[in-house]
């Protein structure tokens, strides 16, 4: 490959990188959000049904767990680039 057509291919991958960076963050912050917002509607409702709210926030606990295990995943798959 040649370095001119190697600057052309950088070129024209660069605004598509940017849209899939854009997108990947703007992902992880709403996912962040509504795992929080979540949460603390289940431990409402687990509250309203009866539970002590020290049990509520151990069993919605997983709910932030599950998100982090997503994100690991995620961060995981893009910095090992297919290699195994």
């Amino acid at each position: 490959m040649s370095d001119n057509s190697l600057v052309v291919a950088t070129l024209k991958s660069t605004p598509h990188l940017a849209r899939l960076s854009l997108s990947l963050s703007w992902v992880y912050f709403t996912l962040g959000w509504k795992v929080r917002v979540a949460r603390r509607a289940f431990e409402r409702q687990l509250i309203v049904e009866g539970m002590s709210q020290k049990d509520a926030e151990q069993l919605s606990k997983f709910l932030e767990d599950f998100k982090d295990s997503i994100t690991a995943s995620v961060r995981q798959g893009l910095t090992s680039r297919g290699s195994k």
